[in-house]
């Protein structure tokens, strides 16, 4: 039976037992949703990256910060240990200069009881001495003797006997001259310039400053 729809606008049902049509996807929409979720993935891939390499380097930061608090009190008792060495350098040369002049005063205080004793022999009768004086500050010790003697003969043996002692080394004759004395005797006033030698060890006898034993506070 044929129905005819009369009505406008009505829609013509669709007879029973028809044939159906095949519906086929959209794979645009499909396409355009797997790059979405690919750009979230890789978003999320880098986010977790970035948030490991974040977290690494924040750590790496805290360990470099506690080695260099660690390098820094380093140094400080680095610095502190260079200071007090170079104060015990500085005390230890200043005591050594200190021994050194005491040891080279050591070395000197025979040198005038030696040259003393070497005047004294060399003198002979009508002979004195009037002054004797150091003349040089240096490692070498020069002294001028001067004088007065009877007779020219006197003077000459003076001067011949202090070339003869192993503690002079050179004795120059630089002025003699007659002179008249206070009591009214003629006499020779002589000048002699020397030099101090260290004589062989023979004769010398000495003792150590430092000696080990030796009594604090005793005779030299």
């Amino acid at each position: 039976m044929i129905e005819v729809n009369l009505l406008p606008g009505g829609k013509k049902k669709r007879a029973r037992g028809g044939n159906r049509k095949l519906a086929i996807p959209n794979f645009g929409n499909l396409l355009s949703d797997s790059y979405a979720i690919g750009a979230v993935v890789v978003a999320v891939g880098v986010l977790a990256t970035l948030g490991w390499w974040y977290t690494g380097l924040t750590a790496r930061q805290g360990e470099v910060q506690v080695a260099l608090a660690d390098a820094l009190q380093d140094s400080a008792n680095y610095a502190d240990l260079i200071e007090r060495n170079a104060i015990l350098a500085a005390r230890q040369d200043s005591i050594a200069q200190k021994v050194s002049i005491i040891q080279e005063i050591d070395a000197l205080r025979y040198v005038w009881p030696h040259l003393l004793d070497e005047l004294a022999r060399a003198l002979p009768d009508y002979t004195w001495l009037t002054q004797v004086i150091q003349v040089s500050l240096g490692d070498v010790v020069e002294f001028q003797v001067r004088g007065r003697a009877g007779n020219n003969r006197a003077m000459t043996t003076f001067w011949r006997q202090l070339q003869e002692s192993p503690f002079i080394r050179r004795v120059d004759l630089v002025q003699t001259e007659q002179v008249l004395e206070p009591s009214g005797q003629l006499v020779y006033a002589f000048q002699l310039d020397c030099v101090y030698e260290t004589p062989p060890m023979e004769f010398l006898e000495t003792i150590p400053l430092f000696g080990v034993g030796s009594p604090v506070g005793g005779a030299p």
